[in-house]
């Protein structure tokens, strides 16, 4: 019977955790992103910039932000396949305190530089304290999960379980990331519109000519003419983006949602 080196499994089970904390700090950003770009929208990621006033501008860089997020989770995901065989048999709780400590380093790094240092957003723009958002939202969402995770890291008695456990946690984080990610792209039954960014300078009339060749009807344009609310086929959506859109969406927002990214 061949012996794994010592060295070889300590190494791997080093990358595992490393791995694993990739996939935690990419739903940190997807958490971030999600519940305070679109569902609070209390910032957007360059709210603060000068220059980056355009609403669709803020809008592209939030997706090529979550563009990115879905591109880390990915990585980490298949990390952790490709570990999963030299690292052994890791306790589940192991999976989720690795994965902690990447959640809580998102937040941490993303107050210290984007907050602090590079000042491109804050949590609470309208805020009479912006600084005392950022300090909840660092101690709620940053430093909390990152104790919490160097406990469940910790080995001990009991700690262990069934090989094939952290495997099956990873896949099943990988399955809800998936499933939230294709329900998020859903319209909401009561606002049947899809959002789409168009490329700068595209103007109205190049616009609703775009949208008639694809049978859509625009409910909704911006003052600069380069994001509309539409009505169209849910089989048509990504066709536009070969008649210049950027970004489209799913999910349509009322216009009013965009008014308070104008002032």
């Amino acid at each position: 019977m061949q012996t794994v080196p010592a060295s070889r499994t300590s190494g791997a089970g080093r990358a595992w955790a490393i791995w694993g904390a990739v996939l935690g700090f990419a739903l940190g950003g997807f958490f971030d992103g999600i519940l305070l770009h679109q569902i609070l929208q209390w910032h957007h990621l360059l709210s603060l910039v000068p220059g980056l006033e355009d609403i669709r501008l803020q809008i592209l860089w939030d997706g090529y932000f979550h563009a990115l997020m879905y591109a880390l989770a990915a990585l980490g995901l298949f990390g952790l396949w490709r570990a999963r065989r030299a690292a052994g048999a890791q306790p589940g709780r192991r999976l989720a305190g690795v994965m902690l400590i990447g959640f809580g380093s998102w937040h941490v790094i993303d107050t210290l530089l984007s907050h602090w240092i590079l000042g491109i957003h804050r949590i609470k723009l309208d805020a009479e304290m912006p600084l005392l958002w950022d300090l909840l939202w660092l101690a709620l969402f940053g430093l909390a999960p990152l104790a919490v995770g160097a406990v469940m890291t910790e080995a001990g008695p009991g700690a262990g379980s069934r090989p094939g456990t952290a495997t099956t946690a990873a896949l099943l984080v990988a399955a809800l990331t998936g499933a939230a990610g294709f329900w998020a792209s859903r319209p909401p039954s009561d606002q049947p519109l899809t959002m789409v960014v168009f490329r700068a300078g595209t103007g109205a009339e190049a616009m609703e000519q775009q949208l008639d060749a694809l049978g859509a009807r625009m409910v909704w344009a911006d003052p600069h003419a380069s994001v509309a609310l539409t009505d169209i086929a849910a089989g048509r959506r990504w066709s536009l983006y070969r008649r210049g859109a950027l970004l489209v969406s799913g999910a349509g927002l009322p216009p009013g949602c965009f008014g308070w990214s104008e002032a």
